[in-house]
């Protein structure tokens, strides 16, 4: 059965992150997935083609930037929008470098991280 779930892919080697967003995340309705790790990353995100993905900096192993220029390198993946988190001072620049969408200082309220998912949703 397929449902019209929106899904989110949540990357962070955090679980307290992870438990949070994801809670949060689905009781607004959305199917979450999560990783501790990106390894594979394009097999991941292949597999599930979510709406929107959520990109930790710190990431095992190869890193949060390294995992989104991935990503951007894929066809079938290159325009779903990735959210870059991270507590980095230089977050803007780690996003840009990354080709990330948009990005999300940690630590972040509830609040900012649902504008922040809407905004890029609307923008595709």
């Amino acid at each position: 059965m397929k449902d019209s779930n929106k899904k989110i892919i949540i990357f962070d080697d955090d679980e307290d992150i992870l438990s949070i967003c994801s809670y949060i995340l689905e009781e607004q309705g959305w199917e979450v997935h999560t990783y501790t790790d990106c390894n594979n990353i394009t097999e991941k995100v292949s597999g599930i083609l979510p709406d929107v993905i959520l990109m930790d900096n710190w990431i095992p192993d190869a890193g949060g930037i390294i995992a989104t220029q991935t990503l951007k390198k894929t066809e079938e993946l290159k325009d779903i929008p990735v959210i870059y988190f991270s507590a980095n001072s230089d977050i803007q620049i780690l996003a840009n470098h990354a080709g990330a969408q948009t990005y999300l200082a940690k630590p972040f309220d509830l609040e900012e991280l649902e504008r922040v998912i809407n905004k890029v949703l609307v923008t595709e």
